[in-house]
């Protein structure tokens, strides 16, 4: 990934994503699940950090984060914040050190990753037996996404997203899909899948729509009865893979 894209970005990213109501609800619902998972004193590492909400969302609740991202305009926001980010692609992983109780990679840092299957190892590394893997990445089908584009005659952006790549030219970068199967065996079988969530299934992606404050609260409501039913899920706009570190030595 190419290290400074995401600085065009930056700027406005807390603006039009994390303080966004979409964007609000879409990060509680991973929360729900991400605080269930670790407790305080846990060391956890944040890879694709962003601006550091997530870090600091663990922060407060007593768990020590370390946090790593490919833009330095990012790390730059995380630090300001107080978040001990460090400057580096999710792929510079292989060369850290030391001992997580869990990693986790928030709303499609790791879409950037062309091999997921290439991180089995260092992240295996990295987390300690019995520690989480916890990844939310887009999804190669998002129905609130392709219905919006599709009244809109957009079809070719509709679309996208199912071949599972595609060209993201305000960016640079290629920007791929991986199905849920496709994730699953590609960290198998260092980690085994706990639990597989939508987010964002009725709580649409940015830009889609103006729904109000009181239209996003009960739609968020409908997310926490069903984003995790099969079937449902594939068809959110992200969806949150919960790995547990299992006992398996390190395929090589």
């Amino acid at each position: 990934m190419a290290s400074g894209c995401f600085d065009l970005l930056a700027a406005d990213y807390d603006r039009t994503w994390t303080n966004s109501g979409a964007g609000r609800l879409q990060r509680r619902a991973v929360w729900r699940h991400l605080f269930l998972l670790f407790r305080a004193g846990d060391r956890v590492l944040d890879l694709g950090c962003g601006t550091g909400e997530d870090a600091c969302g663990l922060a407060r609740a007593g768990v020590r984060v370390s946090a790593l991202d490919a833009s330095p305009a990012m790390v730059r926001i995380a630090r300001n914040r107080g978040v001990p980010a460090e400057l580096g692609n999710i792929e510079a992983i292989r060369d850290l050190e030391g001992a997580f109780d869990g990693v986790i990679s928030n709303f499609g840092a790791m879409n950037c990753v062309s091999e997921v299957s290439a991180l089995r190892a260092p992240l295996a590394n990295l987390v300690r037996p019995g520690g989480h893997l916890a990844i939310c990445l887009m999804s190669r089908f998002c129905l609130m996404e392709s219905l919006s584009l599709a009244r809109q005659f957009r079809f070719r952006k509709a679309a996208r997203r199912w071949t599972g790549r595609a060209y993201a030219e305000r960016l640079g970068l290629t920007v791929y899909y991986p199905s849920a199967k496709q994730v699953r065996r590609a960290l198998a079988p260092e980690f085994r899948l706990l639990d597989r969530v939508g987010i964002g299934l009725a709580v649409p992606p940015t830009g889609v729509g103006d729904p109000s404050a009181l239209s996003l609260r009960l739609r968020s409501r409908i997310d926490a009865q069903i984003a995790g039913w099969p079937g449902l899920r594939g068809m959110a706009d992200h969806q949150l893979h919960i790995f547990r570190r299992s006992q398996t030595s390190i395929a090589k």
